[in-house]
């Protein structure tokens, strides 16, 4: 599983012009599941997230988790982040989850998110979306959680 975590100071997801989800304080969560993934390796990456120390603390060090902070989770579902460039000009996903299997980790990871994090809300798997951000820092952080069965 591959996620992009962006520290926002507020972000937003909108489809054909309404909110759908939105954040002040916190991360935006660009999520893309693998062929392979199950909802282990979700609650891995979850875990990973909740407790990443990224945030300053009262010394200005990234020293507090979003746990810590109790900033809102915006969890944006994200194919692309699996894009294939070795070759030619045009990205290929194959390195992406079918969207079956894709849609049901995204929801496992959210059912798990909302069951451990107080804020959380989300864009829509497979919808044409628009994210609105602004990084804090900026602090953008690749994270990526492998199957290990």
């Amino acid at each position: 599983m591959i996620s992009l975590l962006q520290r926002v100071s507020q972000a937003r997801v909108e489809i054909a012009g309404d909110t759908v989800g939105a954040i002040g304080p916190g991360l935006l969560v660009l999520l893309c599941a693998e062929p392979g993934d199950t909802e282990a390796v979700g609650e891995r990456m979850l875990s990973k997230i909740l407790k990443l120390r990224i945030f300053g603390d009262d010394s200005g060090k990234m020293n507090r988790s979003l746990q810590d902070t109790g900033g809102g989770l915006l969890v944006v579902s994200q194919f692309t982040l699996a894009a294939d460039t070795k070759s030619g000009n045009r990205p290929g996903f194959t390195g992406a989850a079918p969207p079956a299997l894709g849609e049901a980790l995204y929801e496992a990871f959210l059912r798990a998110a909302r069951a451990q994090h107080p804020v959380v809300q989300t864009g829509r798997f497979g919808a044409d979306m628009r994210v609105h951000l602004v990084n804090d820092g900026p602090v953008t952080i690749p994270l990526r959680i492998a199957n290990q069965a």
